[in-house]
């Protein structure tokens, strides 16, 4: 499979922090349901996982001959923004698809969502988990969460924290970098001019491995990147159109 910038329909990026138990069954799928929807490549983003996430990619690559996948390896643990950005500057296609590395965002929902950003309906188009399979407690939090994200940034985002996604590379690179901000990109999209379009996507339970999110863990950084989104809303108008960095 070829992989020149200008031959390939989509670049699909995977953060990937800990992952050993899933990372071989993630790889088989999107060999086997994205195939078909090539040419692509897939940039699996190893998060400074502290398993063996990172031998299991390297083996799976070696015993599958995979051409169309390719490993970053970040050194140390640098969060989920990072590590999706570190993929999307490697990307070599103009649309770029994300998953989380977990297994609970279905890979079959991309194709669709990849159509409705070749036609040129939308830059953007991200998920909404609409039959979300995790505890009342995470749903809840995460309702929550979406809340206060809309009322500071002014925005109108279903699922904010929903993984998969397919956006234009080029809003990647111009939005602002920041330790949250792939859970802002629809905002981001939107305050840099770009048409944003949410739809239902399947969430599966997680078959193994462990949650890397809880309430501790993400309300305060969420608070905070919350308020700089606030701030970002101020200057929308000058970020339209630049790069910030």
């Amino acid at each position: 499979m070829t992989t020149e910038r200008s031959s390939l329909r989509f670049s699909l990026v995977v953060p990937i922090y800990n992952e050993e138990e899933n990372v071989g069954t993630l790889l088989a799928e999107v060999a086997e349901v994205l195939g078909p929807h090539g040419p692509f490549e897939a940039v699996v983003v190893d998060d400074g996982s502290k398993d063996r996430s990172l031998e299991c990619m390297r083996e799976w690559k070696r015993q599958h001959g995979a051409a169309w996948l390719r490993i970053v390896c970040l050194e140390r643990n640098c969060g989920q923004s990072a590590a999706v950005m570190a993929g999307v500057e490697q990307a070599r296609a103009s649309i770029v698809a994300t998953v989380d590395g977990d297994m609970q965002n279905d890979p079959r929902d991309i194709p669709a969502m990849l159509a409705i950003v070749e036609a040129g309906e939308a830059d953007a188009v991200v998920g909404v988990r609409h039959k979300r399979q995790d505890t009342w407690t995470r749903r809840m939090s995460s309702k929550i969460g979406n809340g206060v994200r809309n009322w500071l940034t002014g925005d109108r985002v279903t699922d904010a924290a929903c993984g998969i996604k397919v956006i234009r590379r080029e809003y990647f690179l111009r939005a602002p970098k920041f330790l949250g901000m792939h859970r802002f990109m629809a905002t981001l999209v939107r305050y840099l001019g770009g048409k944003v379009l949410e739809r239902n996507v399947n969430h599966r339970p997680r078959a193994a491995g462990t949650a890397k999110y809880g309430i501790g863990n993400r309300i305060w950084k969420g608070l905070r990147d919350c308020f700089a989104m606030r701030w970002m809303r101020t200057i929308e108008s000058d970020i339209a159109g630049k790069s910030l960095l």
